[in-house]
C-alpha cells in the first residue's frame, strides 16, 4: 500500500495485485508500461512472472525489488534482463526514477 501511494502520489496510474498470477491473468486486458515486482512473492515468485513474461515475448520493463538480496540474486535478475534491481528498505527517489528510466527506455531500446 505505501508504494502505490508512493507511486501515486508521483503522478503515476498504478494498479496492485494480491498474486503475481493475478498480475499475469491482468494481461489480457491491457499492457502496464512497467512492472514492479517483488522476488519473493505468495504463490508465485519475481523470477516466476518475469520468466512467464518472456515466455509469452512480453517484453514489459521490469524493477525487482528484494529483502532477500545476494550475488546469485543479482545475477539471475541481470540474467533475467531486469531494469533495475533495488534491496529493501527502497529509497523512494531511487525507485521513482527507476520506474521513469524503465518507462522511457524499454526493453529493446537500450543496453541494460
Amino acid at each position: 500500500m505505501a508504494l502505490r501511494r508512493l507511486l501515486r502520489s508521483a503522478g503515476l496510474d498504478v494498479e496492485t495485485f494480491s498474486s503475481g498470477a493475478d498480475f499475469l491473468d491482468s494481461l489480457k486486458s491491457h499492457r502496464p508500461d512497467c512492472v514492479v515486482l517483488d522476488l519473493h512473492m505468495p504463490h508465485i515468485s519475481g523470477f516466476a512472472v518475469q520468466a512467464r513474461l518472456a515466455e509469452t515475448g512480453n517484453r514489459l520493463p521490469a524493477v525487482f525489488i528484494t529483502g532477500h538480496d545476494s550475488d546469485e540474486t543479482r545475477e539471475r535478475a541481470r540474467a533475467a534482463g531486469i531494469v533495475a534491481y533495488l534491496r529493501k528498505p527502497v529509497n523512494d527517489q531511487t525507485l521513482l526514477d527507476a520506474i521513469t528510466a524503465a518507462i522511457a527506455h524499454p526493453p529493446g531500446t537500450r543496453a541494460i
